[in-house]
């Protein structure tokens, strides 16, 4: 309901959204705390009581942290990934999953990256092993957690596709993130890649 509202006030673009969260946020501090997701769905006139707006929010909150920060607005009022990102985005999973194991762990990265030349591992503050963990946690911190969710270094296929519904929803078109994801995994070997450090996420 409340994306199909936005929609049809022609507000589905990266810059549409931008300007709406901005008039949302009535405290200007990039985040919607209850009071201003009510008042936002009265804006929009969408004939909710107080409990469906909270049902709303809790929604729109997945990291669970009581404010609605500008990635959960996007992805709340995208969604998830159509069938052809998603696609996408488990081509770029099967190529870091080395060992074909379906799962990404510690193995597979250390195959994919050398964290030497990492900054932080040069001037000493991290070792490999931790630059490369944080890698693998940046999956979980993106996942829809449930209570029972631990960070366990292993990357799963929902795990992936959750982070990349985040960076799909700021994309507008499919073409621009087939571009991007082209650019960032080499699908079509149009370079030539040596293991180094450099992020593909």
């Amino acid at each position: 309901m409340v994306r199909d509202k936005l929609k049809s006030r022609g507000t589905r673009s990266i810059v549409g959204l931008g300007r709406t969260f901005k008039i949302f946020d009535d405290n200007g501090d990039h985040r919607l705390d209850p009071n201003e997701c009510l008042n936002a769905m009265n804006d929009l006139r969408l004939g909710l009581d107080k409990g469906e707006c909270e049902r709303v929010f809790k929604i729109f909150d997945y990291k669970g942290e009581g404010t609605i920060d500008y990635d959960e607005f996007l992805l709340g009022v995208r969604g998830e990934m159509n069938d052809f990102r998603k696609k996408i985005a488990m081509k770029a999973f099967k190529c870091m999953d080395k060992d074909g194991s379906g799962v990404i762990d510690m193995s597979d990265i250390k195959q994919a990256y050398n964290a030497k030349k990492c900054p932080d591992v040069i001037s000493g503050k991290k070792t490999e092993d931790e630059v490369l963990y944080e890698f693998l946690e940046t999956f979980d911190t993106h996942h829809q957690n449930s209570k029972d969710d631990i960070k366990d270094a292993n990357v799963t296929p929902d795990e992936w596709v959750q982070y990349y519904n985040s960076v799909s929803a700021s994309v507008d078109t499919d073409e621009y993130f087939e571009a991007m994801m082209n650019s960032a995994w080499n699908f079509d070997n149009s370079r030539v890649t040596k293991k180094g450090w450099g992020g593909a996420i």
